[in-house]
């Protein structure tokens, strides 16, 4: 199958990242390549590109779609790594990094990935293959608890506490193999009122177990900080989300880098020392218009947010 990504908040990002003509940047999330081609063509043959992704099928796609441009370095590694990736590229500061948070076409269409919940597969998610982690761990190995807990906090779902019983009953049976085996467990759980309304029953369990087996939130942190120590001054760093869970922790990261006090208000002076790192420059996330929603609808609940290095 054909890796299709449809690059949310194209426009938006190149603007958000004013990028300069001969300067260093970095795509965190490579994907189909969409982003960092609008990238390669603001920059000079001067200019480099660093292309990240942990998807080995991604990495091809791009490298075909970039194929006209010689000043791309691809990376098969994660975000996470950027300081061992800049380091082993023998780089030492950047002018702006793009991370897009969101789950590929490409990677939901393709029924053997296992991300979807409307397509049978074996149950995987894993965005690296070489991982030794996927959803059938999780489904079949974790504790009723744990499963529970990454339901709730991860998919932020009501009737997370039935659902993990429900898996761990019907697993007693047999393991559970498949996506669609899963869903209809699921199903089972929600009550019949709750599953008429709203997002297909399976979107937030999917998303939670996916966020699990791809440890996506535990790693943002330390990528934004690792990030931000790269960029030179000027340089930008714009984050696209896709859920609450993702942009509340871009937005207190964002608000944490650009606070340079972090004395108690009653404190006459400042006495902590602390200067901040970044300033805001999109004080509200950057949503799609209507437009980019109706041209494609994955971009409904996507936000860009952008801070610059001081």
């Amino acid at each position: 199958m054909e890796f299709k990504h449809v690059s949310v908040l194209l426009n938006e990002c190149i603007e958000g990242l004013n990028i300069k003509e001969n300067g260093i940047y970095v795509d965190g999330t490579l994907g189909g390549g969409g982003h960092s081609l609008e990238i390669l063509k603001n920059l000079s043959s001067e200019g480099l590109l660093i292309g990240i992704d942990q998807d080995t099928d991604a990495l091809k796609a791009a490298g075909i779609r970039l194929q006209d441009f010689s000043n791309v370095k691809y990376v098969h590694s994660n975000f996470y790594n950027i300081d061992k990736v800049l380091s082993d590229l023998e780089v030492e500061k950047i002018d702006g990094m793009l991370m897009d948070l969101g789950v590929s076409s490409y990677q939901l269409d393709t029924g053997d990935r296992g991300f979807s919940y409307m397509q049978d597969a074996e149950l995987d998610m894993r965005m690296n293959r070489e991982n030794d982690l996927s959803a059938y761990e999780v489904v079949n190995d974790y504790s009723e608890e744990e499963i529970y807990r990454i339901i709730r906090d991860y998919g932020e779902e009501k009737f997370a506490k039935r659902i993990a019983r429900f898996i761990v009953e019907r697993r007693e049976e047999e393991p559970i193999k498949t996506t669609l085996e899963l869903v209809e467990i699921i199903k089972a759980a929600i009550p019949a009122r709750a599953r008429r309304e709203g997002p297909h029953p399976a979107k937030r369990t999917f998303q939670a177990i996916r966020i699990e087996v791809n440890s996506e939130l535990s790693i943002l942190n330390k990528a934004i900080e690792d990030g931000v120590n790269r960029l030179n001054k000027g340089g930008r760093m714009a984050i696209i989300t896709f859920h609450s869970l993702e942009d509340r922790i871009v937005k207190l990261k964002f608000k944490e880098l650009a606070t340079s006090c972090t004395c108690p208000k009653e404190f006459p002076i400042c006495v902590c020392g602390g200067e901040a790192k970044v300033k805001v420059i999109s004080r509200k996330a950057i949503e799609p218009s209507e437009e980019e929603i109706l041209e494609n609808p994955r971009s409904r609940s996507a936000k860009l947010r952008v801070i610059e290095k001081l």
